[in-house]
Parts: structure tokens; C-alpha cells; sequence
């Protein structure tokens, strides 16, 4: 039989225009900084992985109150081009980021953990006993 092509101008001028990868001069590197978080739970307690590449582990903050946990860091970069003693470009980065979740049941403060290796925070949250009702007898 025949073989019907159906052609359209206007999609063969744009065709591949928007596949190709653009550059702006934007550098990946100095990027708002993200955190992506991933929490676990068991019998005694939680497992918190948050992911904070370039950050350094000076600038980051744990606080727990309660249920309540709050993860909160701070990146600083700085980059500069030179060639020779002429500087052809300065660029500076500060931002902060933070997390706040609440958990199920109270932590307990004193036995929680927080280890950062390799751009990964790891917090062992272990869970507060829970406080047993006292039964007092009547004299």
C-alpha cells in the first residue's frame, strides 16, 4: 500500500533544540546545598541518614527535644581563578539548611549518637522508656 508521512514544520525547526544540554556558566559545585533525609525505626530506637555533601562537620547542628529532632548545617565555599597574578573570577557561597521532624515517641538525650563520615550524618536515637504508672496503695 501507500506509505502517508506526516510532516510538521514547526516541529522539524525545533526538534533536538531543547534536548541538547545548555550551559549558563552555572557551577553544580555552588549549589544551594540540600539535605535528604531517611529515617528508620526499630525496637530500640531510630536510625537517621541525612545526606550533606561539601558541608564540613564543624557547621552542623543536632538538637532534640523530646520527639523532636532538628538537623540544621551551614556551607561556606569559596573558589577563585587565577592566571598568573590577574584574578579572572571570585565566586562565594554561604547558605544554610535545615530539617525539623517529629518522631513517634520521645528520645532519649543522653544515649543518642551522632557519627559524620563522607557527607553522611548518621544519628543513633535511641527511644525513652516509657514511664510506667505507679500504683499507690492507701494507708
Amino acid at each position: 500500500m501507500s506509505n502517508i508521512t506526516r510532516r510538521d514544520p514547526f516541529g522539524d525547526l525545533f526538534r533536538g533544540f531543547f534536548v541538547r544540554p545548555v550551559d549558563f556558566g552555572f557551577d553544580a559545585a555552588l549549589e544551594s546545598p540540600e539535605m535528604r533525609v531517611d529515617v528508620k525505626e526499630n525496637a530500640e530506637g531510630y536510625q537517621v541518614q541525612a545526606e550533606l555533601p561539601g558541608v564540613k562537620k564543624e557547621d552542623i547542628h543536632v538538637q532534640i527535644d523530646g520527639p523532636r529532632v532538628s538537623i540544621g548545617a551551614e556551607r561556606k565555599q569559596e573558589r577563585q581563578e587565577k592566571d598568573g597574578e590577574r584574578v579572572l573570577r571570585t565566586e562565594r557561597y554561604f547558605g544554610r539548611v535545615s530539617r525539623s521532624f517529629q518522631l513517634s515517641q520521645d528520645v532519649d538525650e543522653s544515649a543518642a549518637t551522632a557519627r559524620f563520615n563522607d557527607g553522611v550524618l548518621e544519628l543513633t536515637l535511641p527511644k525513652r522508656a516509657q514511664a510506667q504508672a505507679k500504683r499507690l496503695t492507701i494507708a
